[in-house]
């Protein structure tokens, strides 16, 4: 089996290193360090003018960090990763990377809150504007293209409703304008979702989430065409800082190798807790791409592998009962990240989402009944009996 045709369980394992490089260390070394040593003057001057390839200092560059960007680019199938000290640094990079003063944005009807209070900021500072829409059809994301526009910013599954997109509808679209598509893949993870092989652009990770797997480290990941990231790595990531340090790469680089597995446990338990929220009677609608009945299940069956780790769902009564339930529960940890070992669990309308003015959030299906459920890796019969004492008590 050759390099370049490793399937992805053996790229996540082996992906973007070589131990043959590092004195057949079998894990990747962590090189702790902010700079590095120049052998004369002249190689040092080769290298600031990007005529040797060589690391200078570490906000340009780190070996433990490349491994990480190597490996990421492997199992995404882009030319090239670009790692972020946190989800949003990659987020704000590739943005700030697209866009000028007087551009314009356009986006899926629903995003982090932080990616909304971003746009908010660029459209206050730099009168970069901004839309959002459902993108069910070419036509409805034909209609919102306007000539500044600089790029489309898709979220799939959507965070927190599990909406999805077509996005190879939108890549159609985009590239008839000449527009790239940028994609945040953070619920889905490169295992079940690859945006590039669909005609996107630019991926986006939260690293904190699926990829680090274990809620230790605080992370994001870009994945594209070389020469946009060299680009971005010399300018935006470089001036702005937003740099990852060796060893939150160094816990990723662990992080990967176990995600194939994690994630299909974490999609095993999701399903069974799905079906069973589906027949509680305190809750009145669930949100999950493999139900046969989501709205959206043919464009999970085209473009997922499966349904992913993450459920929402809307409690029949009223905040104050959504609240109550969560406070009735016992080992599953309310905290907002998601993808951990740990079952997490949250409500969007004052968490995750509280930056968003209550009418945006309305439309964008955020409901003050709704709950975020990321499903752990537990035994799924625990999980459950800590969800069913909880709704029984509202």
């Amino acid at each position: 089996m050759t390099k370049d045709h490793k399937r992805f369980e053996t790229s996540a394992v082996h992906g973007g290193y070589d131990p043959a490089d590092m004195l057949g260390s079998l894990a990747a070394p962590l090189f702790q360090t902010s700079t590095f040593t120049f052998e004369t003057a002249e190689q040092g001057e080769r290298r600031f003018a990007g005529e040797e390839d060589g690391y200078m200092y570490s906000r340009l560059g780190n070996p433990t960090v490349s491994v990480l960007e190597e490996k990421m680019a492997a199992l995404e199938k882009g030319e090239r990763g670009l790692a972020f000290a946190s989800g949003m640094a990659a987020v704000s990079a590739i943005l700030v990377a697209l866009t000028k003063a007087n551009d314009h944005i356009l986006c899926s009807s629903g995003l982090y809150g932080c990616t909304f209070g971003l746009l908010r900021m660029m459209k206050e500072k730099y009168n970069i504007d901004h839309d959002f829409s459902v993108m069910e059809t070419k036509d409805e994301v034909r209609a919102l293209i306007r000539p500044e526009t600089a790029c489309i910013y898709v979220e799939t599954p959507i965070n927190p409703t599990m909406k999805l997109i077509d996005l190879q509808m939108v890549a159609e679209v985009a590239h008839e304008h000449d527009i790239p598509v940028v994609v945040d893949n953070t619920f889905a993870s490169p295992y079940l979702q690859r945006p590039l092989e669909l005609g996107c652009d630019v991926v986006i990770h939260s690293a904190t989430k699926y990829i680090g797997g274990h809620g230790d480290v605080i992370a994001g990941v870009a994945v594209g065409k070389k020469d946009f990231l060299d680009g971005v790595q010399m300018t935006t990531l470089k001036d702005m800082g937003g740099i990852i340090s060796p060893l939150d790469a160094w816990l990723l680089i662990r992080g990967l190798k176990t995600l194939p597995i994690r994630v299909d446990r974490h999609c095993d338990n999701a399903e069974k807790i799905f079906t069973k929220l589906n027949s509680h009677p305190n809750v009145s609608r669930v949100h999950y791409p493999d139900d046969a009945n989501h709205p959206d299940h043919h464009i999970r069956e085209k473009q997922m592998k499966r349904g992913g780790g993450l459920i929402s769902f809307e409690i029949k009564g009223t905040k104050k009962d959504a609240q109550k339930m969560l406070n009735n529960l016992g080992f599953i940890k309310m905290a907002v990240s998601l993808g951990d070992a740990e079952t997490l669990i949250q409500h969007p309308a004052t968490m995750t989402h509280a930056v968003v003015p209550e009418a945006s959030r309305l439309e964008m299906g955020i409901t003050d009944q709704l709950i975020r459920l990321s499903v752990g890796l537990e035994e799924w019969d625990d999980i459950w009996s800590d969800l069913e004492q909880a709704l029984d008590r509202i």
